[in-house]
């Protein structure tokens, strides 16, 4: 064994596989260990290799575990892998019950193609552990932050994304945004729902889909936001077709809309552009609950709003504006109910119920739309 080329391997391992050159280090001692055990040791012998990388030397040792003298008639008690404490005190007298003694074996660098071949698998098998370890802990620190990944293709409904160094992450049907398409090799931005550890390795989950993608988007193209001049209160999304965001200003000096837009639009073109097109309304959040729900209902006019205890809203809207209030498919009645957390009826200027407004309300729970407010601003 060429000690030499295993020293200069350390660094080159470490840096392909993405791992630290310390957990390289340990897994080439697991290795040596494993090749000293198959050609030198005994079955049940625990082994240890200490690889010196300055000195380009390897030391072994056999490991036994030191217990209390009246272990040794118990069943549990292995001679290979135990010692007694009075026979353990004999080699070095500041030994304890639980503590592990080392017993130096003969240096070996020779060793045979069974032996190599055992080195080989616990090399391959513990870099590859570790590998999976660095990308769970590198990405699961990494959810709910926005990743950018290239579109590899479909498997099961998911499209999977290369976000670099040959990770790859998954996006499910569900996550996907409505009547988007991608094509091989298309960067887009995703953000990172979970990462979970499986037996295959880290599983990363993205979304196109989830509302806080929206806001991760607008934190890369609007400064005031990272300065903290402008605070993105609640958004209500349907991915694909519509969203709208909340946002007031700390500074009495910046507009909140304003900044959002961007001069002639700039900055919510980027973000449009970025979601396929999506519409995107900026709403200047309101602590009136009044004011906050007919900002919500723009660009329709309203000319009236009562609000009950029950956390409704009973809008009454001139005949020419009702189609605005309710948008295409109820989508802007039904946007801005979960917007603000309040249950919205529109009503004509003659206090009837324009039909459309049915079903856009039927799925418009308060309590769902009060808890999907606090979650979009967290």
């Amino acid at each position: 064994m060429d000690l030499k080329s295993l020293t200069a391997s350390i660094a080159q391992i470490a840096e392909d596989n993405g791992i630290s050159e310390e957990e390289v280090l340990q897994i080439m001692e697991d290795a040596l260990a494993a090749a000293y055990k198959e050609d030198y040791g005994e079955a049940g012998q625990h082994i240890r290799a200490e690889f010196d990388s300055q000195k380009g030397k390897v030391s072994f040792w056999q490991i036994k575990t030191v217990v209390e003298d009246e272990e040794e008639d118990k069943t549990h008690f292995n001679p290979k892998q135990h010692i007694v404490l009075s026979e353990a005190i004999k080699e070095d007298e500041d030994l304890e019950a639980g503590d592990e003694l080392k017993i130096s074996l003969p240096p070996k660098t020779d060793f045979g193609r069974i032996a190599a071949q055992t080195a080989k698998q616990v090399l391959l098998q513990k870099v590859k552990e570790a590998q999976r370890e660095a990308i769970y802990t590198e990405y699961k620190q990494k959810e709910g932050e926005v990743l950018s990944g290239i579109f590899q293709g479909f498997e099961q409904g998911s499209a999977h994304f290369d976000l670099g160094r040959g990770v790859v992450g998954a996006l499910p049907p569900e996550e996907q945004s409505a009547n988007e398409e991608f094509r091989q090799g298309q960067r887009k931005k995703l953000y990172v729902l979970s990462v979970d550890q499986t037996t295959k390795g880290p599983a990363i989950f993205l979304s196109r889909a989830y509302p806080k993608l929206i806001s991760k988007l607008f934190e890369l193209e609007v400064p005031e936001i990272a300065e903290g001049q402008v605070i993105i209160k609640s958004i209500a999304r349907e991915a694909g077709y519509h969203a709208k965001v909340a946002v007031v200003s700390m500074d009495s000096s910046v507009d909140p809309i304003g900044a959002m837009v961007g001069q002639r639009g700039t900055r919510i073109m980027a973000v449009t552009n970025e979601l396929n097109g999506e519409k995107i309304d900026i709403i200047r959040w309101s602590e009136d609950p009044k004011e906050f729900v007919t900002n919500a209902l723009s660009p329709a006019k309203i000319d009236q709003i009562d609000l009950n205890d029950r956390n409704e809203a009973k809008v009454i809207a001139p005949t020419d504006q009702i189609s605005l209030v309710i948008g295409r498919k109820g989508q802007n009645v039904r946007l801005a109910a979960r917007l603000t957390g309040w249950k919205i009826d529109v009503r004509d200027q003659s206090g009837q119920r324009p039909p459309q407004n049915e079903s856009s309300q039927k799925d418009v729970d308060p309590d769902e739309a009060e808890e999907e407010l606090k979650e979009s601003a967290e």
